[in-house]
């Protein structure tokens, strides 16, 4: 053996955690350059929402075999929707995983009619966390993809009366955002306003391990996801947008019924994903606070767009803390071609009421 066989390897204990275990609270701490207060506050928060994620995940995986994850409670919450089951544990899920945190005052979901307060939090806790606990729960019962969507945001006065009032500001006040995606293996995604980054749960270490760092969204992609059982509730525009995927070559429809998986696929193949208002319902069904502004908050980080089809979605002030409101986003050519289509309809609206006597 010679003298180059026998010499030690050359490796630091900080190349393999580098390599194989860079969790979401130190690349948290990492991308923010500190280990100041809201560093460390940032931190706490990331990696309370990912506690919440592995205990969610725990539960989908027993779907089935546990008493209480499958079917309705019998409920019904403030949107006049039937409670599942796992709406309901997730929910209380994200309430027990923040409550003795001492980092938020409050919690907002769509399953609460007003926000959660958390009394003792209140005096040094200076976030709000708004979220979606389960999107796509009427996948659960089928055994298919579901997710959990988070939006963080700065405390602002005390809100005496306990409205949410003060909550309800365009999407730029995210301080952050994301998704926990339940599939195959669980993936946490999130944006502090410096990139997107996506991690996966390694269940033999119990932590959200760094997977790809700012993942960036394609300019143009060939999946557009849409309910198409609605076509005859869409407005024009929206059905000309339709007959042009149809006729032409490189596009695939791609919908699950679950928003999370349907735009996680999205960020990484490119395409664009459409809920658009209806007849029935004119301003769509996705919650603007907890559903559509966190994930424009993370498109747009990752490059892509959002919009409501006349304006960015980040710019909407919603006027209740459950307002609703239709969602465009994905890649920022696909998203420029479906407004296109609206902007033709109105253009020949418009030209057709000048012509009339």
């Amino acid at each position: 053996m010679n003298s180059a066989d026998s010499a030690p390897l050359e490796l630091s204990y900080d190349f393999a955690l580098d390599r194989d275990c860079k969790t979401l609270s130190r690349h948290v701490l990492e991308h923010l350059q500190s280990f100041g207060p809201e560093a460390q506050d940032m931190s706490a928060l990331m990696t309370r929402i990912g506690l919440a994620g592995k205990l969610i995940a725990r539960r989908l995986s027993k779907a089935g075999l546990v008493a209480g994850a499958l079917g309705f409670t019998g409920e019904i919450n403030v949107q006049g929707e039937a409670v599942k089951q796992m709406d309901f544990y997730a929910n209380e899920v994200f309430i027990a995983t923040f409550k003795q945190s001492g980092l938020v005052c409050r919690l907002a979901s769509e399953e609460m009619e007003k926000p959660y307060y958390i009394p003792e939090n209140c005096p040094i806790g200076r976030y709000t966390l708004l979220y979606d606990p389960i999107d796509g729960s009427s996948n659960v019962d089928v055994n298919l993809n579901v997710g959990s969507i988070f939006s963080i945001r700065q405390q602002v006065g005390n809100d005496p009366d306990q409205t949410g009032e003060d909550l309800l500001q365009n999407g730029h006040q995210q301080v952050a955002a994301g998704y926990i995606l339940y599939g195959p293996s669980t993936v946490l995604v999130y944006s502090i306003g410096r990139g997107v980054h996506v991690f996966i749960l390694d269940p033999s270490l119990g932590e959200f391990i760094l997977a790809i760092e700012n993942l960036k969204i394609p300019q143009h992609g060939p999946v557009y996801s849409v309910n198409e059982g609605n076509f005859w509730q869409w407005e024009e525009a929206l059905r000309d947008f339709t007959r042009y995927v149809h006729r032409h070559e490189g596009y695939t429809a791609r919908y699950s019924g679950a928003l999370v998986g349907d735009l996680h696929r999205i960020l990484f193949q490119g395409g664009v994903f459409i809920y658009p208002g209806t007849i029935k319902n004119p301003n769509g069904k996705l919650r603007l606070l907890y559903e559509s502004a966190p994930l424009a908050y993370l498109v747009e980080q990752a490059g892509g767009r959002a919009s409501t089809g006349q304006r960015p979605l980040l710019d909407v002030v919603p006027d209740h803390i459950h307002a609703r409101t239709p969602l465009i986003i994905g890649s920022p050519e696909d998203v420029a071609l479906m407004e296109s289509f609206i902007e033709d309809r109105t253009r020949q609206a418009e030209e057709e009421f000048a012509l009339k006597p």
